[in-house]
């Protein structure tokens, strides 16, 4: 995929990959709806531990001793942030969620996210992703801040749902589950070069 096109997509090794990719992203949707995102987003950081003890054990690729501290970072970081992580309060409704995201401070962090990966993607992707793995990172880091709250947002929706409080009727609803697929999708794509 780094080469162009979508070669890969003929590959069953790829597809055991994906279907196993979305088992466990529906998992991580799930804890969306009912653990706060503060305590979410660093525990899917420990993937990347076992991501790489697979591709040690499956793909006889090597753990480097910078691997290692990746890895005990990364387990370093996610007890921290969960130990230290603030108490969440849950909204009562998607118009709640709304208001949260229509103030002043998260639209200008929005706008800035969406800036910087256009930019990314029409300027920087182009001329450098070939050489640069870090365009294609960027690009899924910042939009994947954008993922995890719209994620949230659907998620919280359903679990009122579930509980008794249609959600479904809001406009808000399905501008969450809008951006939240716009932004699965780029990161998919970005994620596959």
């Amino acid at each position: 995929a780094g080469v162009g096109g979508y070669g890969y997509l003929w590959e069953p090794l790829w597809w055991v990959g994906m279907v196993t990719m979305l088992v466990g992203e529906t998992a991580n949707f799930v804890a969306y709806m009912f653990a706060p995102a503060v305590l979410v987003a660093p525990l899917g950081a420990l993937s990347i531990i076992v991501s790489a003890v697979l591709a040690h054990f499956m793909l006889n690729e090597k753990l480097q001793r910078v691997g290692v501290l990746g890895c005990i970072l990364c387990i370093v970081g996610s007890t921290v942030i969960i130990l230290h992580a603030p108490e969440e309060r849950s909204p009562d409704s998607v118009e709640q969620i709304w208001r949260l995201a229509t103030q002043p401070t998260f639209l200008c962090y929005a706008a800035l996210a969406v800036a910087v990966s256009l930019l990314l993607m029409l300027y920087c992707a182009p001329r450098y992703g070939q050489t640069n793995i870090m365009i294609y990172v960027g690009i899924c880091s910042v939009i994947g801040s954008l993922t995890v709250m719209s994620i949230k947002a659907v998620g919280i929706a359903i679990k009122l749902t579930i509980q008794g409080v249609n959600q479904a009727g809001y406009f808000q609803t399905w501008m969450f589950v809008t951006v939240s697929a716009i932004c699965l999708i780029i990161q998919l794509v970005y994620l596959n070069k």
